[in-house]
C-alpha cells in the first residue's frame, strides 16, 4: 500500500513538473512564469565586435580582429547589477551579426577566434553565481555570418541553433530565461521553434522562453499586436508557439494589461517583459564616447510602470569598448536602486494610487478636431502610446477628481519631437526635445483655480511633481504658458504616494 501511495506521489509530482516546464492551456502562471515574475528586474548587457565599431547592428563581415577589450571585467558588470539591485543579468551571447561570446564549436566567429579569449559566457554565469544573481541569456535567431542559413533546407540551420544551444545550456549552470530575437526574417514556421523550446525545457526545465514579438492580431497574420492595445483576454495569438512570455522591445504595456492569449483555440496566460535602454539616445551597443542616460525621475516611473501587473523589466547597460561599464551608467542605474529602496527577497517596490487613471477629462483644444485619436481622454487611459494633443499652443487640459481623494505626487509624460541620428551607423539612436517650455498646475478649491505648481523650464524626458503635502481637489488642471509647438501628453498621473 505504502509502496503504491509513493508511486502516485511520484507520478504526480513528474506531472506537476511537466507542468511548470512546458506552457499548457492555463489561466493561471506556471511555476516557470511565478519564477520569473519573483524576479521581475533585470541587467541586460548588449556586447559583441559591434561595440568596437560605433554600431548598432552589423552584417556578419566585421573582421574577429576587431573584438579587442583591454580592460575586460565582467566581474565589474554583474557586480554593478547586484549594487543596483537587479535580480538577474540578461546577456546578449550572440547578436544579429552571429559573433558569440563563448567559443563554439559550430562557428569561427567567436571570441575564440579572436586575441581576447575570454569566454564571456562563462565569465558572467561565474559573476552571477558569486553575487546571487539570476543568469539569463539572449540569442539572435537571425544569424548573418552563418552560411547555413541561406540554404533552402531550414532543418540544417535549426540543427545549427540547437548545437549552439545546447552548448549554452549544458555547459554554464543554471539559466533562468532565453531571450530570443531576429525572427522577423523567416516565416515563424521556419525556425523550428517548437524544437527549440523542447530542447531547452529537456535541459533546463524552469527556464523561461520567449521570442521578440511574440503576439500578433490574427493567427497566422504577421501583424504584431502593439502592448499598449493588449487590454481584452483572449483577443489576441501567438505568433511564435510554444512561448511562456510575450516580448516587444521597446514597447511599453498599458496599465490594464490583460494575460490570456490564443494559440489554436486555447487560452493560455503570458506575462510580458518590458525591456528599455539607459541611454537617453536609446542606444543598445555602448559607443566609445559615452552618452547621456535618462533622468533618475524617468527611469523611476518607468520602472513602477513596468514592473506593474505582474511584468518585468529589463533595463539595458551595455559594456564599453574597453570591457568595463562606463561609471556614468553604472551611477545612475546603482542611484535608481538606492532611491527605490530595493532590497534582495523583498518585493518591489508600487508607485502608489492612481487617482486620475480613467477619469473624466477635457481640453480647450484637441489637435485637428479628432477626439477618438487626439483627444483629452487619452491622457489618463493608463497608456505610454495614445495621447492627448492640443491644437494650440497655449491649451489647458482638466481632469476631474473624487474630491475625497488625496494626491501628493504628478507623473507627466510629455510627447516629444524626435531627431533621429544622421549616422547610418547608429540608425538606432535619437534625440528628444520638449514643445511644453512653461506650465502651470492648478486645483479647483474653494470655488477658484489656485497654482500649487509653476515651471518655466521644460518637462525633460518625465516631469515628476512631488509636493510636501497632501492636496485634495474635484478638478486639476494643466495649463501651459509656453510651447514651440502645440503640446501632446502620453499620460499625466495623479498620484497618492
Amino acid at each position: 500500500m505504502k509502496q503504491s501511495i509513493f508511486v502516485l506521489l511520484s507520478i504526480l509530482l513528474v506531472a506537476n513538473m511537466s507542468f511548470a516546464q512546458e506552457i499548457v492551456p492555463f489561466t493561471k502562471p506556471n511555476k516557470t512564469q511565478k519564477l520569473q515574475m519573483k524576479r521581475a528586474y533585470g541587467m541586460f548587457m548588449h556586447y559583441g565586435v559591434n561595440t568596437f565599431m560605433d554600431e548598432e547592428w552589423s552584417d556578419g563581415t566585421i573582421p574577429v580582429e576587431k573584438y579587442a577589450p583591454t580592460e575586460l571585467d565582467c566581474d565589474q558588470w554583474v557586480k554593478v547589477a547586484r549594487d543596483a539591485g537587479f535580480r538577474y543579468v540578461l546577456l546578449t551571447t550572440k547578436h544579429h551579426d552571429g559573433f558569440c561570446l563563448w567559443d563554439s564549436k559550430y562557428t569561427n566567429y567567436d571570441v575564440g577566434a579572436a586575441k581576447v579569449k575570454t569566454d564571456i559566457v562563462a565569465e558572467v554565469a561565474k559573476a552571477c553565481k558569486k553575487y546571487g544573481l539570476g543568469f539569463a541569456v539572449y540569442y539572435s535567431l537571425w544569424d548573418r555570418h552563418e552560411p547555413s542559413f541561406n540554404e533552402k533546407d531550414n532543418q540544417m540551420y535549426i540543427d545549427f541553433m540547437k548545437n549552439q544551444l545546447t552548448e549554452l545550456f549544458t555547459n554554464y549552470g543554471p539559466i533562468c530565461e532565453l531571450w530570443f530575437d531576429g525572427g522577423w526574417k523567416r516565416k515563424p514556421d521556419e525556425w523550428g521553434i517548437d524544437q527549440v523550446y523542447k530542447l531547452v525545457k529537456k535541459l533546463q526545465p524552469n527556464c523561461a522562453i520567449a521570442v521578440n514579438h511574440t503576439i500578433v492580431n490574427k493567427e497566422g497574420d504577421r501583424k504584431f499586436a502593439h502592448p499598449d492595445s493588449m487590454t481584452v483576454d483572449n483577443k489576441y495569438f501567438f505568433h511564435y508557439f510554444p512561448s511562456d512570455f510575450r516580448l516587444w522591445d521597446p514597447k511599453i504595456a498599458n496599465k490594464a494589461d490583460k494575460k490570456q492569449y490564443l494559440h489554436k483555440g486555447k487560452s493560455y496566460y503570458l506575462p510580458y517583459e518590458h525591456t528599455i535602454c539607459l541611454s537617453k539616445e536609446w542606444a543598445w551597443f555602448a559607443k566609445q564616447k559615452p552618452g547621456e542616460v535618462r533622468d533618475l525621475d524617468e527611469l523611476e516611473e518607468l520602472f513602477y510602470w513596468c514592473t506593474d501587473n505582474d511584468n518585468m523589466l529589463v533595463i539595458d547597460v551595455p559594456p564599453a569598448h574597453t570591457g568595463k561599464i562606463y561609471e556614468t551608467d553604472a551611477n545612475a542605474v546603482i542611484a535608481l536602486g538606492k532611491r527605490l529602496n530595493l532590497k534582495k527577497n523583498k518585493p518591489l517596490p508600487k508607485n502608489g494610487t492612481f487617482i486620475s487613471y480613467k477619469s473624466s477629462t477635457s481640453a480647450s483644444s484637441v489637435y485637428s478636431n479628432n477626439p477618438s485619436q487626439f483627444g483629452s481622454h487619452l491622457a489618463v487611459d493608463g497608456g505610454l502610446e495614445t495621447r492627448w494633443a492640443a491644437n494650440d499652443t497655449l491649451p489647458e487640459l482638466i481632469i476631474n477628481l473624487n474630491p475625497n481623494d488625496r494626491f501628493n505626487k504628478i507623473s507627466i509624460f510629455e510627447y516629444q519631437d524626435v531627431k533621429k541620428s544622421p549616422d547610418p551607423k547608429d540608425f538606432f539612436s535619437n534625440y528628444r526635445f520638449n514643445r511644453i517650455q512653461a506650465y502651470k498646475i492648478d486645483i479647483f478649491k474653494n470655488d477658484k483655480w489656485i497654482t500649487v505648481f509653476s515651471d518655466d523650464r521644460s518637462m525633460g524626458d518625465c516631469k515628476v511633481i512631488r509636493f510636501p503635502v497632501y492636496y485634495q481637489t474635484s478638478k486639476l488642471k494643466l495649463r501651459v504658458t509656453k510651447a514651440t509647438a502645440p503640446p501632446s501628453i502620453y499620460e499625466i498621473n495623479v498620484i497618492d504616494k
